[in-house]
């Protein structure tokens, strides 16, 4: 497992691509609406998030910046 911390400025665009890991994400701050597959949700603060891997997945309509902690498993190979 590896975990890191990812930002986000309101307004930006989330340049991720899949990854061959799973993904958890645990949002810290900010607000911003994610999309997994063909599934849409809101995030904020406090939010929990899945997603496994090879998902096509990104945040958009940031409204606040956001940061998330994000773990992946097994650990993310660079």
């Amino acid at each position: 497992m590896s975990a890191g911390i990812y930002v986000l400025p309101a307004g930006a665009t989330d340049p991720q691509k899949p990854h061959r890991e799973d993904e958890l994400y645990y949002i810290i701050r900010g607000r911003a609406h994610m999309q997994i597959g063909s599934e849409h949700q809101e995030v904020q603060a406090g939010s929990l998030i899945f997603v496994e891997a090879l998902r096509e997945h990104h945040f958009y309509d940031i409204a606040e910046e956001l940061e998330a902690l994000v773990f992946f498993a097994p650990a993310e190979q660079e």
